[in-house]
């Protein structure tokens, strides 16, 4: 089943992932500031208030390691940038050698 998600991952863009993983991200950081108000505001007994700072905890981990692969991602996509830039630069430098200046001759 893993090898499925990541023979799906692969055909899905860095841009897309990072903008998934963004998402993600901010659900589970809206889901940590919501459980945080609960615990301020409502009347729990000890167990319910464990409860709710075990799950806080669980999102932490989750918003963390969220955080790690989408500054991956960001890498990644920042080293593909740059490739698409030198590739540029070294085709227009070839139209410049080649083509430019045949013209001019």
């Amino acid at each position: 089943m893993t090898k499925q998600k990541d023979k799906r991952r692969e055909k899905i863009s860095v841009a897309t992932e990072i903008d998934r993983l963004e998402e993600r991200r901010a659900r589970c950081q809206d889901n940590l500031e919501r459980a945080e108000f609960r615990s301020r505001k409502e009347k729990m007994s000890e167990k319910q208030r464990q409860e709710l700072e075990d799950e806080m905890t669980i999102m932490n981990e989750r918003v963390l390691k969220l955080d790690k692969e989408l500054e991956t991602l960001r890498g990644e996509n920042r080293r593909n940038m740059v490739l698409s830039v030198a590739l540029l630069a070294v085709s227009a430098l070839i139209y410049y050698v080649f083509f430019y200046n045949e013209e001019e001759s």
